[in-house]
C-alpha cells in the first residue's frame, strides 16, 4: 500500500529546506505532493529542488490539500505542513495504524524557547485524544478511500483540519499515535504565547457557536 504526503505551502521557502532535507532521509517509498498558494518567494524553486511534485491552487489549505489529493496516487494520504517533520519511522507507523483504522494522526511537540511550549503540546495531545479531533500540526493521515467517502476538506478558510476529523469520526475513531511530530513554534513565539493562547481558544469556541470561517479567517490573520 503506498503513501503520499500532501503538503500547502504560501511563502515558506525559510522552513522549507528544513522539513524536505528531514524528508529525503525519512520517506523511502512516500509520493511528496507540494502545492502553492502563490508564493511570491522562492518556495516552488526549493520544492522543485528537492524532487517534489508541485502543484498550483487557489490559495486556501483546504483547496491546496484536496488538489494534492486528487493527483495523489498513494492508497494513504499524509498531510504535512511545511514547518513540521515527522518522526523517522513514520512510513511503518501510518501503514500499521491504518491497517486497523480509516484515519489517524500524531502526537506532537512545539519546537521553541518558551517553556509553555511543552505544556501547549500536553495540552493539545490530551484534548485530540479526549476528543478524536485532529489538528493541522499533528500530520494528520488518511486511507484515500475513507478521504473521498467524506468528501475531502470542506473548502472553508479556516478549521478544515477540525471539519475534516468531524466527517472522519462517523467512519471511526482515529489512530491516536504516541510518536510525536516536531512542529515549528515560531506563530507562538512572534504574537507572543499567551496571546496566541487566546487567540486559538477564542476561535475554537466562535466556530463551535456556528461563526463564519471566513470572518474567523480574517481574525485569525
Amino acid at each position: 500500500m503506498t503513501l503520499s504526503i500532501i503538503m500547502p505551502m504560501l511563502n515558506e521557502a525559510k522552513a522549507l529546506p528544513t522539513t524536505l532535507t528531514a524528508l529525503q532521509h525519512k520517506a523511502c517509498y512516500a509520493e511528496l505532493i507540494l502545492v502553492d498558494g502563490g508564493s511570491n518567494d522562492h518556495s516552488v524553486a526549493i520544492a522543485k529542488h528537492y524532487g517534489a511534485t508541485v502543484l498550483t491552487a487557489p490559495a486556501g489549505r483546504a483547496q491546496q490539500m484536496n488538489m494534492g489529493a486528487e493527483q495523489a496516487t498513494g492508497d494513504y494520504l499524509l498531510f504535512l505542513h511545511a514547518d513540521t517533520q515527522l518522526p523517522s519511522n513514520f512510513e511503518l507507523l501510518v501503514r500499521s495504524a491504518l491497517a486497523q483504522h480509516q484515519w489517524g494522526r500524531f502526537d506532537v511537540a512545539i519546537n521553541g524557547q518558551h517553556p509553555m511550549l511543552r505544556v501547549i503540546s500536553v495540552m493539545m495531545n490530551l484534548r485530540s485524544r479526549w476528543s478524536g479531533i485532529a489538528t493541522g500540526d499533528q500530520a494528520l493521515f488518511v486511507r484515500r478511500s475513507a478521504f473521498k467517502a467524506v468528501g475531502g476538506f470542506p473548502e472553508q478558510d479556516l478549521m478544515e483540519d477540525i471539519a475534516l476529523s468531524l466527517r472522519l469520526k462517523r467512519l471511526g475513531p482515529p489512530a491516536c499515535l504516541r510518536q510525536k511530530v516536531l512542529t515549528s513554534g515560531r506563530r507562538w513565539e512572534q504574537n507572543g504565547v499567551w496571546r496566541t493562547i487566546w487567540l486559538m481558544w477564542w476561535l475554537r469556541f466562535a466556530y463551535w457557536r456556528g461563526e463564519c470561517p471566513s470572518k474567523l479567517a480574517r481574525r485569525y490573520r
